[in-house]
């Protein structure tokens, strides 16, 4: 009696971590989908034309476009593609007054409260918007931080739309026609400078001599 007394009591154990088992991986399931919902909403690409995946800006990156801006400046900059918002709140705390253009929304409330933390939030925007649609006509200052398959068509954009005092600063990949008047070469964190009018004006003079 008493070996089939252990012996029952030694099953309903067995059930009862069984049970506390099945609850303990449904919880930690339940927690994985949420981060995962949550990751895929960060480092999912946004959903247009050419895909843009959020890549987020290395220091070396930050401080090498820091370096072609202007401190405490009235400027007006505009990060193309802003991701969670860290070179638009850099251009801020430097005295830009600084925009960033992002169809993620989680991206741009990200960015919003990154801002609000850093004392910047008077001094910076962010807009959920398709970057195709957006003029870029009021800034001084443009970074891009785009992929290759997008650099030709968004050099149209900033040549059509682009006041003629604008400067450029393209990340990771070069626009593809216009040249730039400053490199900073450092392999993935390598930038290029433009500045607009000086460029459009070379590339006017060598289809002119091409001719």
């Amino acid at each position: 009696m008493d070996y089939l007394g252990d012996h029952s009591t030694g099953t309903v154990k067995r059930k009862s971590m069984s049970n506390s088992a099945k609850i303990l991986i449904a919880a930690t399931g339940g927690v994985g989908i949420g981060l995962s919902v949550i990751c895929a909403s960060f480092v999912a690409p946004a959903f247009r034309r050419i895909c843009l995946p959020y890549v987020p800006a290395t220091s070396e990156q930050v401080r090498n476009v820091l370096s072609f801006l202007p401190k405490n400046s009235q400027s007006k900059l505009l990060d193309i593609g802003s991701g969670d918002g860290r070179i638009v709140v850099a251009a801020a705390k430097n005295g830009l007054n600084a925009d960033g253009v992002e169809l993620n929304p989680w991206l741009v409330w990200f960015s919003r409260i990154s801002a609000l933390r850093q004392g910047v939030y008077g001094k910076t925007h962010f807009y959920r918007r398709d970057l195709w649609k957006y003029s870029v006509t009021p800034y001084e200052y443009i970074v891009i931080f785009g992929v290759e398959q997008m650099m030709k068509d968004l050099e149209k954009k900033l040549i059509v739309e682009s006041p003629g005092n604008a400067k450029i600063i393209a990340c990771r990949f070069p626009l593809p026609n216009l040249q730039p008047q400053h490199i900073i070469e450092e392999g993935v964190n390598t930038v290029w400078y433009y500045d607009l009018d000086k460029a459009k004006s070379t590339a006017e003079r060598t289809l002119k001599n091409a001719k």
